[in-house]
């Protein structure tokens, strides 16, 4: 069980678009169905950056808080009734830093047993860290909504991305035929994934369309833009078959161009099983797909070289803003 006398070091943040405090806190003791880890990447995400500057109300996280949704670590201690991990397994998971559960900007947390899976082999504590998030998000929308199938035309929104960059792999690895919409610089950073590339700010969507599909549209069109590219994708989709995902559907937006092709739509939520305590069990489970891809060569995440640490987190945000990061911003913690 947890050892409460034990103290640890956790980025604490106190107020919207403030810094983060590190201090010393009470170690977390673990719990039934728990797991403690050993915290040695934080990954970041741009929801850690809404959340820090008070633009992410859907999070519900309540300051003080300690964020952080993405860790890799190594199991410290198990709680009665987990039988999956056991003390010094290396683990990844999507496990707080929203709602009311501590995230992974401390040298330990306390998480669901549930949320977690064992970590690739053949990943870095960073990569691992990376990865839980955009790979859920991806996972969800392809396979769980779209029903992904070997075969299909698949159009991903923003290949270069994060969710878009997890997307493309996934259905490489499902067998599909793979499109993707970047910026004319983004072309070298997702070449090798093998996805046909569209400059979306040289064509327009219905010479993309026409080229591509003969005019017919795409099976599955992903969007994780948001925006007028959601917009966008209703028009890209195929009739009566098609199927439009979205994991940034939250705009004002006209279905009658989805209407007249008789598609369908469906959004994605990842923080829901976070939020609700509903669910959580299939985070661990996409997450096990995540290892098998990886493990089988199927799968990489594109990692920023930077290094920051706790202290330096602000920066870290900072770099994500701008969008100056060359892949996803990782927090060395140990």
């Amino acid at each position: 069980m947890g050892n409460n006398n034990k103290l640890m070091k956790a980025a604490i943040l106190e107020a919207h678009e403030s810094s983060f405090k590190v201090s010393e806190l009470e170690r977390p003791s673990v719990g039934d169905s728990q797991v403690l880890v050993r915290i040695k990447a934080s990954g970041t995400n741009p929801l850690d950056v809404k959340i820090s500057s008070g633009n992410a109300p859907h999070a519900k996280v309540k300051l003080p808080a300690i964020l952080g949704i993405d860790l890799a670590g190594i199991v410290e201690s198990v709680g009665h009734g987990v039988s999956n991990f056991k003390v010094g397994d290396e683990v990844f998971g999507m496990t707080g830093g929203i709602g009311n559960v501590p995230g992974s900007l401390a040298e330990y947390a306390v998480v669901d047993a549930d949320l977690i899976a064992r970590k690739p082999t053949n990943f870095t504590m960073k990569e691992a860290a990376a990865t839980p998030l955009v790979f859920i998000t991806a996972w969800e929308g392809l396979v769980d909504r779209a029903k992904i199938k070997p075969g299909q035309k698949v159009l991903i929104h923003g290949g270069a991305g994060g969710v878009g960059h997890m997307a493309v792999q996934i259905a490489m690895a499902f067998g599909a035929e793979v499109f993707t919409t970047i910026a004319a610089e983004q072309e070298k950073t997702i070449a090798h994934f093998g996805a046909t590339t569209i400059n979306y700010e040289t064509l327009a969507v219905e010479q993309y369309v026409e080229a591509l599909t003969g005019g017919e549209g795409f099976d599955i069109v992903y969007d994780t833009v948001g925006g007028t590219t959601l917009d966008n994708s209703f028009h890209a989709v195929k009739k009566y078959t098609g199927h439009v995902v979205s994991c940034l559907g939250w705009g004002t937006h006209k279905l009658a161009p989805l209407s007249f092709r008789a598609a369908t739509y469906s959004g994605v939520f990842t923080l829901l099983p976070l939020l609700t305590g509903i669910g959580r069990a299939h985070h661990g489970e996409i997450l096990r797909e995540a290892t098998k891809l990886a493990e089988e060569g199927k799968l990489k995440v594109l990692v920023d070289p930077r290094n920051f640490t706790m202290e330096e987190i602000e920066e870290a945000h900072g770099v994500l803003k701008n969008g100056k990061n060359l892949g996803k911003i990782v927090i060395d913690i140990d």
